[in-house]
């Protein structure tokens, strides 16, 4: 089943977008997590999932910490009937994470499809953190990623020593899911070499894992699952063999659909990221915010705002991802060498290092598309003479 909804959503790949509304609720942390830079969200929203399993009395499957509406509700936000305010994990379609999370409640894996910059990993990993309690389990994709990251490895000290045992194995993340009923999450599936992801089918369609160097095999249990993420951009990388697309619900994370839907998403992941860095927020960036949004949505689209101007698209993608970190790296600059507000000087940098990937090619866009539309804007004049300056 393939759902594709083309509707407002959130962002983020690597840098997941889509974002809590407030700061989240104040939880006792693991030691270690509580000076992370990034804790994982089981940590980070710990106070937020405890309140939702408290107050969570419909139907659980089997190992699950909340009820699919619980996880639904913690993803999409809401006030519970304490007054508990669930800050949003995604902004977008409710739809969307209702059939991501109904796909985990059946004994079909979820495969997060869309381009770079939609949320697949955040969505990922808050998915399994709501399920599961646990969002680490997770592989992590590259052309390197050899059969034993999704299968096992060995303790070759122990396999030399004593030859192969139980003792000797080294289980992967996806093996320790199977065992103890949990979700696991592999990110990047299409850059996985084909013989490696195939290696999927055995587990996601048996619910098995052999293991012929013992005669044994891991069953898993219920409440095992998997979340899968690839960009739609990849194809001819590593495509997915039928048989192993076959046992995966695919969902597509669609970009935002309007500009406001995007600039409250960048505003609101741009806060968050802020305090944890001890950076100044405020309401007089939202210009340039906005600003930053809609010269990506102009250039990624190919027309201006209005509908009247076409402009030639770069070759990046000039996600809501990359407008995030545009934005967090102009307050950094604002902080430390200006007097904390936001600036079109500011963002000017990062927007041309987001937009010129291709010195070439992208450079002329860049420089036609500040000519032709940013200079004849009303109100763009400083914004026009930053840019100016950064790209001479």
């Amino acid at each position: 089943m393939t759902v594709s909804v083309d509707s407002t959503t959130s962002t983020t790949e690597n840098q997941p977008a889509p974002v809590s509304t407030s700061a989240p609720a104040t939880a006792a942390v693991p030691a270690g997590e509580a000076e992370a830079l990034r804790p994982h969200a089981e940590h980070a929203f710990a106070a937020e999932l405890a309140a939702l399993a408290a107050q969570d009395d419909r139907p659980r499957p089997a190992r699950w910490r909340l009820s699919p509406w619980a996880v639904a509700t913690y993803l999409l936000g809401g006030t519970l009937p304490d007054g508990t305010v669930i800050s949003p994990k995604y902004v977008g379609p409710r739809r969307i994470v209702e059939v991501a999370v109904t796909t985990l409640a059946t004994d079909r894996a979820l495969l997060l499809l869309g381009v770079p910059g939609t949320a697949k990993t955040w969505v990922s990993e808050h998915l399994a953190a709501a399920v599961s309690g646990d969002s680490t389990l997770l592989v992590q994709g590259t052309a390197g990623t050899p059969e034993e990251a999704i299968r096992y490895g060995w303790n070759y000290a122990q396999l030399l020593a004593h030859g192969p045992s139980r003792d000797a194995l080294v289980p992967s993340p996806v093996m320790r899911a199977m065992a103890d009923g949990m979700t696991a999450r592999v990110e990047e599936l299409t850059r996985i070499p084909a013989d490696v992801q195939d290696t999927l089918i055995t587990i996601l369609s048996e619910k098995t894992l052999p293991i012929p160097e013992l005669g044994q095999e891991v069953q898993a249990v219920r409440g095992f699952n998997l979340i899968a993420t690839a960009n739609n951009r990849d194809r001819g990388v590593n495509d997915l063999s039928s048989a192993l697309r076959r046992r995966f619900n695919t969902v597509v994370l669609p970009l935002p659909e309007t500009a406001e839907a995007e600039v409250d998403i960048v505003s609101r992941r741009v806060d968050q990221i802020g305090r944890s860095l001890d950076l100044p927020s405020g309401p007089e960036g939202i210009d340039e915010i906005r600003r930053v949004v809609t010269v990506f949505r102009e250039l990624r689209d190919g027309v201006t705002a209005d509908g009247r101007t076409k402009v030639k698209s770069p070759s990046g993608t000039l996600s809501t991802a990359e407008a995030i970190s545009v934005v967090t790296n102009g307050l950094a600059l604002a902080a430390h060498f200006g007097d904390g507000v936001l600036r079109p000087g500011d963002v000017a940098a990062g927007i041309l290092g987001a937009v010129v990937r291709d010195p070439a090619a992208d450079r002329v866009i860049w420089q036609e598309y500040l000519e032709a539309v940013v200079r004849e804007r009303d109100g763009w004049k400083d914004f026009y003479r930053a840019c100016r300056e950064v790209s001479a």
